[in-house]
């Protein structure tokens, strides 16, 4: 079972050559062999490329995950 959540591009501008833009998708996912329950996958790829990269969070990893991002969002002063 693959389960789609959301999916976007990034927010980095199309034209830096430095820094390609990058597309995220999170799904729910139950076929990780060794895994003993659901995951959440997070995939990031680079846009218009076969490049990605693939995790199989627990739900004691996304909530680490999350609290890093909160932890970011508050120190850009955007955690309304």
């Amino acid at each position: 079972m693959k389960q789609s959540i959301d999916a976007a591009f990034d927010d980095h501008p199309d034209d830096d050559e430095d820094r390609p833009p990058g597309y995220w998708i999170v799904n729910l996912f139950d076929d990780c062999e060794g895994c003993e329950d659901l995951r959440v996958e997070l995939v990031l790829e680079v846009s218009g490329t076969e490049e990605r990269v693939a995790t199989h969070l627990s739900p004691a990893s996304v909530k680490r995950l999350r609290a890093a991002l909160t932890t970011a969002l508050r120190t850009i002063g955007a955690d309304d």
